[in-house]
């Protein structure tokens, strides 16, 4: 469909937009119902998410791409490979700072819905 640059870049901004989006989504829904804290400096938290993000789109596309030929057929196995990968870092968050258990629990909801929307989306955009 697309040269193999083009795809790449769309894939990690498509992804990048995926991964930003859906947390602030969930950290919305759990601050408003659930009574997570929301952070004093909007805009700095704002921006370190999306560093923080853009880490892990960089390196969850070109992994993907690197590694083609292994997980082209299997998006779903490589996005639940990722999540768990995630998952055991938001459950270790709350044993060693003042992540509560309401905030790794909106991480691991959100976790589970990016890393496969993102991996569906790089299986298309690399066809």
């Amino acid at each position: 469909m697309y040269n193999e640059d083009v795809a790449i870049v769309l894939s990690l901004i498509s992804t990048l937009i995926i991964i930003f989006l859906i947390p602030i989504a969930i950290y919305g829904l759990f601050s408003k119902y659930l009574g997570i804290k929301e952070p004093e400096k909007k805009t700095d938290f704002f921006i370190g998410v999306l560093i923080q993000k853009l880490g892990t789109s960089l390196g969850f596309v070109l992994l993907y791409y690197i590694g083609m030929d292994i997980f082209s057929g299997d998006w779903l196995i490589y996005s639940l490979i990722w999540f768990l990968m995630f998952a055991i870092t938001e459950i270790g968050q709350t044993y060693m700072s003042n992540y509560s258990n309401k905030e790794a629990i909106a991480g691991l909801i959100s976790e589970l819905i990016y890393f496969p929307l993102a991996g569906l989306m790089l299986s298309l955009l690399s066809k």
